[in-house]
Formats: C-alpha cells, sequence, structure tokens
C-alpha cells in the first residue's frame, strides 16, 4: 500500500493497544510455532528469537503509522518493519525455505492481531465506522510486510545465485588451466558442486552452447574466461559430468547438431587431459580442407585415436611419408601415384588380391602385375616388419588416397 486509510485513534486508544503488545506478540509467536507447517516443531530458540522481536517491530510500527495524522505514507523507506521483514525473506531464502511459510506466519499473525487489538479498540469505545478502517489499515500493512520479505527473498536468491555461478565458472576455469587437486577440491565445496566420476570436455561454438546446457547435465561447468586454446574462434568448452560407459551414446546424441568435439571421459580432477585431446581434434580439422567437422555432428575423439596420434607431429609423418615413397621418385608422377595407392591397399587389405582389386576398382591381375613392380623397387623391405610398419603409418591415413579411386 502506498497510503493509509483515514484513520483518527485517540491518544488513550493507541496508549492502550500498545500496552496490550507483548502480550499479542507472545500469542502470535506461540501460534507461529504450533500451526504454521514448515515452522511448528522446528524453530529453534534463536529463530524464535528472531520472530518474536521481528513482530514486536511490526506492531509497534503499525501502532506508529495507526496513530499518525490521516493520510500519513506508511512506505516510507528505512521503515523499521520493512527492513525487518525484508531480512526475515532473505533468511528463509539463507535457511533454503521458499516463502510459503513466512507468508502463512503473516495471515496468521495479522489474524490474531486484529483479533486482539479490536477487542482493546472496542473496550476503548472506537466507533464502529473507525473500527472497519482500522481492520482496513491492518491487513494492508501486512500486505506490505510480506511484500517486502519476499523481494528480500527475491534479492538473497538472486545474489547467491551470482556468487555460486561465478564460484563454478571458477572451478570450470582451473580444472582446463592445471590447477592443483586440492585448490580445485576446495573451489568444488565453495560452489556446492557434487564432485562427479568424471569429466567430459566438449568444444562447441559459443552460440550453440546455451542450447546445449538446456538438455545436458545440470551439472554441467562452463567457464566463462579464457582458457587457453579457445581465446579466438567463437567457441567455447563444457564439462559434462559422468558421460562416461553407457551414458556417452545418450550424451552423443544430446548433441547432434551442434558441431561439438567430444574428449574421452576422465577422472574429474584430470578433465584438462580431456579438453588437451578435444582440441588436438579441433586442430587435426583445421588442417584438412574437406572440413570434416563443420556437418554438425557431434565428433566422437575416441573414434579418431589413430588420426590423432599420426596428426600430432604432421611434419614427423611427412617426412616418414617422404622415406617410404623414396622408391616411386624416379617413376613418371601418374605411374608412382598408381603404385603409392597400390601398396596402401595392399597394406591395410594384408596382401588379399582380390579385396585389393576391389578397393582399387581394377582387374586382380593389375594388382599381381602392379605388386611385382613394387616388389623390384623395395626387394625384400615388403617382408621386413619394421618396415612394414613404418608403410602402414605414412600411408594408412594419406589425404590423397584416403579414399577409393578408381584406377
Amino acid at each position: 500500500m502506498t497510503r493509509t486509510p483515514q484513520l483518527q485513534l485517540s491518544a488513550d486508544v493507541a496508549a492502550r493497544m500498545r500496552a496490550a503488545l507483548p502480550t499479542v506478540a507472545a500469542d502470535i509467536l506461540a501460534a507461529i510455532v504450533r500451526e504454521v507447517p514448515g515452522y511448528a516443531g522446528q524453530l529453534g530458540e534463536t529463530m524464535e528469537r528472531t520472530i518474536e522481536s521481528a513482530v514486536e517491530i511490526a506492531l509497534n510500527g503499525f501502532l506508529d503509522i495507526a496513530a499518525h495524522a490521516e493520510g500519513a505514507d506508511a512506505s516510507a523507506p528505512g521503515d523499521p518493519p520493512r527492513e525487518g521483514a525484508y531480512a526475515l525473506g532473505r533468511g528463509e531464502a539463507r535457511s533454503g525455505r521458499s516463502m510459503d511459510s513466512l507468508l502463512a506466519a503473516y495471515r496468521l499473525g495479522a489474524r490474531l492481531a486484529w483479533r486482539e487489538l479490536s477487542l482493546v479498540a472496542v473496550d476503548a469505545g472506537l466507533a464502529a465506522e473507525t473500527l472497519a478502517s482500522f481492520a482496513e489499515l491492518v491487513f494492508a500493512y501486512i500486505d506490505e510486510l510480506s511484500a517486502s520479505s519476499a523481494a528480500g527473498h527475491a534479492d538473497e536468491l538472486a545474489s547467491t545465485g551470482l556468487v555460486r555461478q561465478r564460484h563454478l565458472e571458477r572451478l570450470g576455469h582451473g580444472l582446463l588451466t592445471g590447477a592443483s587437486p586440492a585448490a580445485l577440491e576446495a573451489a568444488a565445496a565453495r560452489a556446492d558442486w557434487p564432485a562427479p566420476r568424471s569429466l567430459t570436455a566438449v568444444i562447441l561454438p559459443e552460440s550453440r552452447a546455451r542450447a546445449a546446457l538446456m538438455t545436458l547435465d545440470p551439472r554441467t561447468l562452463r567457464p566463462v574466461d579464457e582458457v587457453p586454446g579457445l581465446e579466438s574462434g567463437g567457441r567455447t568448452v563444457l564439462l559434462v559430468p559422468d558421460a562416461d560407459g553407457p551414458a556417452r551414446a545418450p550424451m552423443l546424441q544430446l548433441l547432434r547438431g551442434r558441431r561439438a568435439i567430444v574428449g574421452p571421459p576422465r577422472p574429474w580432477l584430470a578433465v584438462r587431459a580431456s579438453y588437451l585431446r578435444a582440441l588436438r581434434a579441433l586442430e587435426l580439422d583445421r588442417r584438412r580442407t574437406a572440413g570434416e567437422f563443420a556437418t554438425g555432428e557431434p565428433v566422437d575423439t575416441e573414434r579418431l585415436l589413430v588420426d590423432l596420434v599420426l596428426g600430432a607431429d604432421p611434419e614427423a609423418v611427412e617426412d616418414l611419408r617422404t622415406q617410404v615413397l623414396a622408391p616411386l621418385l624416379s617413376l613418371r608422377p601418374a605411374v608412382a601415384d598408381k603404385l603409392g595407392q597400390t601398396l596402401r591397399s595392399w597394406l591395410l587389405h594384408h596382401g588379399r588380391r582380390d579385396q585389393i582389386a576391389a578397393d582399387l576398382f581394377v582387374h586382380p591381375q593389375t594388382i599381381r602385375y602392379r605388386m611385382g613392380q613394387l616388389r623390384e623397387l623395395y626387394g625384400d623391405r615388403l617382408e621386413d616388419p619394421r618396415t612394414v610398419l613404418e608403410m602402414t603409418v605414412a600411408l594408412g591415413v594419406h589425404p590423397r588416397w584416403g579414399g577409393a579411386t578408381p584406377g
């Protein structure tokens, strides 16, 4: 309310009511402790004293307003009853309770205050029309206090939520930048974040992170400060709890269409390793002209282990490839290319001529002829396990020969 109802309480009536306030306050407290769900039998001595003090302040504030001249402003900032009501609302939020119990206490208090103070007013000879205004003032005043408590409750939740969110963001940043286990465990405790068995790093465009968070485990962490490797490019990282074992496939399904790169699950304190692998997969995609990760489907790094191993040192792989293909350098480029394709297919199909021919779309006799040429060039090296291993590593994911090409 913004203005009090018109009310004229004489000094004598106001004095009689004020004398009754201790009894009224005690009766209200006893009724709250006995009848209000959430409070009944659950309030400690400290909380009871807090409520009793708030009731007395509210009742005295009410009588101060009631005794003022008509039109007095009952909502002036700094009013002690309003401040007390605001503090009660914040206390409820800190205790993890909703406003239900406190609002029920207000309703009960208003009813008892009206009943007992009206008896005093009637005994003092207050006119009926004035008594009606008095009733209106009682319940309007309670509405004002209820609104103040609701504001305190909302402000406390907002403040607590922001503080916790910042703690969660700092925890995520520490996990990705290599903070010590002791520091990480302390950060998890400050954030009231129950540590999972494992965490999985997921790199995805920032524009798609919010939608992903709405579907993933609510404990998922999202650092907002810059982390090494994602300083530019419009990408962010999420740390998803317990997405290992049977839970991995459902998580990948939830990430469909989000252009996500998913690292391996790791114990939560070691999730930085998952993040670094996802980063390497991102870099691998940047080096590929096909843009394999741009389709929108999630990229599971667990299915890219060979590519990641071979891509860990691209220059070393290229040097190895140059050594392996050195015997072909004396040939015309077209011939060298066909023999290179044949050698790769021979390695991958373990020398099975029919499978090699099907892979290259040629006749098996062509494969026999080409393998004869390769044996002339490589000699006994094709029988050497170490050489075969080097050839397999060098040619297994050759960018030019990675798919079946006729001829």
